[in-house]
């Protein structure tokens, strides 16, 4: 169940927050806010993309900001403090939208259930991938953990240790494109049967011995995708943004705008097909010459194409070199 974070339960003390904010101006262009509109973050962070929402934003306004991630929420709350617009901070997953409105209209926070405007900026968070105890980073040594939300009940340390030799090439093959998937998954098997496997750079050992040398020399660091497959099987992030991306569409108002930022082409598919699928539902043969099968767009693209990051934005934050937003409206 979502839980709203208030005066009355205050997530503990953490470490500073530190995110660079991916297409910033790019996805406030896009959402062309109305100043007394209702708009979400699905996914919080540090508030990167909520404070200058909330900057647009009049008193009429409100700002919903969504984090799985309790220390997100507490950063983005005090960064976010001094804005003039109605705030309501939720402790819940983006996929649950439907239900977090549904409770938010009842219990009168919001008047009604259909918003203005959504971001998504998917992935995982520089600060997650730089906190040594969260175990995101393979560049970092740390416990097994990977989990966004960290009362959920599956972390990395239960993929690698208790999924078997076929699921595991499975998830790293799917989630990670990974090439030597079947070899990795064959060595951390072998290895565990030894010892557990405990923290991230007995698998990155792991990882690097399955793949051949010659492999190692050229491309990302041998890890990555592996490391990227066993976050995405922790948190289910597929299958959460599968859901959301429809459930946004649906919870959106008209003229309300959703927009999606991805890190790699697995996310990117996903709301590529959804959108297309929504903004051209018509399932007739090519060669009929009208529709008959009734069904009707309720969203448009607003770009074509994927929006990117400029050379600037590039070079001065590397981890936005893959990021690609879409853009859909409701019509």
């Amino acid at each position: 169940m979502p839980t709203e974070i208030g005066k009355e339960q205050k997530p503990k003390e953490t470490a500073e927050f530190r995110h660079t904010t991916v297409l910033l101006e790019e996805t406030i262009s896009a959402l062309d806010i109305r100043p007394d509109g209702i708009y979400v973050d699905g996914t919080l962070g540090g508030g990167g993309h909520s404070s200058l929402i909330c900057e647009n934003l009049g008193e009429d306004g409100t700002l919903i900001g969504i984090d799985r991630d309790t220390d997100a929420l507490e950063a983005a709350e005090k960064r976010l403090e001094n804005y003039k617009c109605n705030k309501i901070f939720v402790h819940s997953n983006y996929s649950d939208i439907k239900e977090v409105l549904g409770e938010l209209c009842s219990e009168g926070k919001i008047g009604k259930e259909k918003i203005d405007g959504v971001v998504l900026d998917l992935g995982v968070s520089s600060f997650q991938l730089d906190n040594e105890d969260r175990g995101f980073s393979y560049m970092k040594n740390s416990p097994l953990d990977m989990r966004m939300d960290k009362e959920d009940s599956l972390s990395a340390y239960d993929v690698v240790n208790k999924y078997d030799q076929s699921r595991l090439a499975e998830i790293i093959t799917k989630y990670g494109e990974e090439a030597w998937s079947k070899r990795i998954a064959k060595f951390i098997v072998c290895a565990r049967e030894e010892k557990p496997i405990e923290n991230t750079e007995e698998l990155v050992e792991v990882i690097k011995a399955a793949i051949p040398a010659r492999a190692r020399r050229e491309g990302p660091h041998p890890a990555k995708r592996t490391f990227q497959a066993i976050r995405i099987e922790v948190n289910q992030e597929l299958a959460h943004l599968e859901k959301a991306v429809s459930d946004f569409c649906d919870c959106l108002d008209i003229g309300g705008r959703l927009c999606v930022i991805s890190f790699h082409s697995l996310e990117d598919r996903i709301v590529k097909n959804i959108i297309s699928k929504r903004a051209n539902p018509c399932t007739c043969p090519p060669e009929f010459p009208v529709c008959v099968c009734g069904k009707v767009a309720d969203i448009k693209k607003v770009s074509g194409k994927p929006i990117l990051p400029s050379k600037v934005e590039v070079n001065s934050n590397p981890r936005a070199r893959s990021a690609k937003m879409r853009v859909c409206e409701k019509i």
